[in-house]
């Protein structure tokens, strides 16, 4: 008995992960209003009850779709090996790259949402920029917990600071139709900018 709900919950993951990835793939080539709840389903092969055992709506699958996606740059992030600027370059650059690379269509329908709140149903979906910013002040922690930085580093204030930089260089992207590269505009940030704004608070040779 135990096996068998063990296989059929690998089996729901399988087709929740199925209809994310295939909801993902449509929506960057033609965006969320162009979308329909049907069209994914078909190309799953499951029918249009299924899609509602994961998901309320189709606007549910976007949030569902970056809240996986920018954990696991975060857990990625907090395991690369090198020093701290390295770490925060490397989860800013990602971060940005995914954003980039997912294309304008999703990145306007998360925009759009997060934007408006109210637009969001699901309660935990509203806490995206939350757990972004909660991300970024996790790296933060960890510079201090590895001796890397100084124990009085303003942590939330910074946090905040490099998530502005993050969002208000997305919005520009967006609004700007995608007229130049989102990655190496963060990776250019974290060349000439990043080293000076964290310098303050590095401990001898983290950087």
């Amino acid at each position: 008995m135990s096996e068998k709900m063990t296989n059929r919950k690998i089996a729901a993951l399988e087709t929740k992960r199925k209809l994310m990835e295939t909801a993902e793939a449509i929506i960057r080539e033609k965006g969320l209003v162009n979308t329909s709840i049907e069209e994914i389903t078909k190309a799953c092969g499951v029918s249009n009850g299924t899609f509602y055992t994961y998901f309320k709506r189709k606007e549910d699958i976007v949030f569902a779709i970056s809240h996986d996606i920018f954990g696991e740059i975060y857990e990625d992030a907090q395991r690369y090996d090198g020093p701290f600027m390295e770490r925060l370059a490397y989860y800013m650059v990602t971060f940005s790259g995914h954003i980039e690379r997912d294309g304008l269509k999703l990145c306007q329908e998360w925009v759009r949402n997060t934007v408006d709140p109210d637009l969001v149903e699901n309660p935990y979906d509203k806490e995206k920029l939350r757990m972004d910013l909660g991300s970024m002040k996790g790296m933060i922690q960890r510079g201090i917990e590895l001796g890397e930085l100084k124990e009085n580093t303003p942590t939330g204030e910074l946090a905040d600071a490099l998530t502005d930089v993050i969002y208000g260089e997305m919005l520009c992207w967006d609004m700007s139709g995608g007229a130049y590269s989102f990655k190496e505009r963060t990776e250019k940030f974290c060349e000439l900018f990043l080293p000076a704004i964290i310098k303050p608070y590095l401990i001898g040779n983290a950087e």
